[in-house]
């Protein structure tokens, strides 16, 4: 699976980058467990060049996805690669933290820390508006903390910054409860876990619940991102 998947990529370096990516990193298997029996809709926000989608995909998880990331050159691998291979995905270039109209389930991995505060404060209170009832919002990220993977993952984003694999350093890292307040304060279920895995870094894995008899006012399944200014960061 993991090397059909990276087969529809072109290129060496891409290639290794997607099949290290998907044998080394338990984001993607912890992700498909929680999303096995959901028939929502998926919001991939920071989806990068669309490697969780076509994990589910290849793992049997039917329902639409839409990925949304600012860097349109991996929206166009990834989307290449969609047209070509599986059905009901789509990817957009626009800025996720202007994402609205949507009702369903979404998944924000590893881009938190690319936005200023007050963004990721924002992005964090909208994502609480747009699940659904009965509605996961999984969240990876690396909160701060006086460790020594935090150190480890702080040296991992600035060498991928270095390389320019991604087009934004870091800017910082919200602590545990500040990512969990938003969804604490309207009544999700909240679960915090460590998501080391083998590697060195300092992930954990966030899962808000929304409670499957919660009203939501977000009917309507339209994703509405604007195009971001050249200084808005993303995954």
């Amino acid at each position: 699976m993991i090397a059909r998947i990276a087969s529809h990529f072109q290129g060496r370096f891409l290639q290794g980058y997607v099949n290290g990516k998907l044998k080394g990193d338990p984001v993607f298997a912890a992700a498909c467990e929680l999303l096995r029996e959901t028939e929502q809709p998926l919001l991939d926000l920071g989806c990068g060049i669309g490697l969780l989608a076509f994990y589910l995909r290849e793992n049997g998880f039917s329902p639409a996805i839409t990925g949304v990331d600012f860097d349109s050159g991996k929206i166009a691998r990834a989307q290449k690669a969609a047209d070509a291979h599986y059905r009901d995905l789509q990817f957009e270039t626009g800025d996720a933290t202007t994402a609205r109209g949507f009702s369903g389930t979404i998944t924000i991995i590893d881009l938190l820390h690319y936005l200023d505060v007050e963004k990721q404060h924002a992005l964090l209170v909208q994502a609480t508006k747009m699940i659904a009832p009965g509605g996961l919002c999984i969240i990876r990220a690396t909160p701060f903390s006086d460790h020594w993977r935090f150190r480890m993952t702080q040296a991992e984003e600035w060498f991928i910054s270095k390389i320019r694999w991604m087009k934004s350093p870091a800017k910082h890292y919200l602590r545990i409860e500040e990512i969990s307040a938003p969804f604490a304060a309207a009544g999700f279920e909240v679960e915090v876990r460590q998501l080391w895995g083998k590697t060195v870094f300092n992930s954990y894995l966030f899962v808000f619940r929304r409670p499957s008899n919660a009203l939501s006012s977000h009917r309507d399944s339209t994703i509405r991102v604007a195009s971001p200014p050249c200084s808005s960061l993303n995954k």
